[in-house]
């Protein structure tokens, strides 16, 4: 059976992860939390880096005139720029 670890709620309302479940999450200061109340208790999730974003929220955004490129132009465009970020490392 795991070990049980136990914190306690201060006067201020905190609670001090123990440092097994920080290391283990790899939660450092400062990591912000999302807090939620679920039938089995209180769940805690790292607060995402971006907000949720759909594909219909940002499809279409950038404008951009003339016709579409193909996959071609786009595999050679993607081969011209690894060539020249190949050459500026080895100059």
């Amino acid at each position: 059976m795991p070990e049980r670890l136990t914190t306690t709620l201060s006067t201020k309302g905190r609670v001090v992860l123990p440092k097994a479940i920080r290391r283990a999450l790899r939660w450092e200061a400062g990591t912000r939390l999302v807090v939620e109340n679920t039938p089995e208790g209180v769940l805690l999730k790292p607060l995402p880096a971006f907000a949720e974003t759909r594909p219909e929220d940002v499809f279409g955004r950038l404008a951009r005139d003339g016709a579409p490129k193909s996959l071609a132009d786009m595999d050679a465009g993607v081969l011209a720029e690894a060539k020249r970020r190949s050459r500026r490392l080895d100059g």
